[in-house]
């Protein structure tokens, strides 16, 4: 079993900055990508930021130079750092990662419970 439990959403106004943490739990052997995709109101779910377990990160063109991602292996943890926020990334952000439970066993896809960011005056 492996829960992720995400934390830091909330009201900001444009121009502001707020941190998500994602914290993966239960039986972990490996974890592989960890990354955070986004879903507004009427629009599909779209990946915003990834990093690997060697550190590579990457991210979506409308975050560059904006958002952070980053990850603390000992605690399981992923972060997204959002500084300038604007209207437009208002939305329900999601953790995503990929996770071995088991030595050489399958790597399965996980998903949190989604946090609400809204960005508005």
């Amino acid at each position: 079993q492996v829960q992720l439990v995400e934390s830091g959403g909330g009201l900001v106004q444009p121009g502001g900055s707020l941190m998500l943490s994602c914290a993966a739990s239960g039986t972990i052997f490996s974890i592989n990508v960890m990354g955070w995709y986004r879903q507004a109101p009427g629009k599909e779910r779209d990946l915003v930021a990834t990093i690997k377990s060697d550190g590579t990160t990457g991210y979506a063109d409308s975050v560059k130079g904006r958002f952070t991602i980053s990850r603390d292996n000992a605690k399981k943890t992923a972060y997204l750092q959002m500084n300038s926020l604007k209207p437009e990334d208002t939305a329900v952000y999601y953790c995503y990662t990929n996770i071995g439970q088991t030595y050489g066993g399958p790597f399965r896809n996980y998903w949190g419970q989604g946090t609400q960011v809204t960005v508005s005056l």
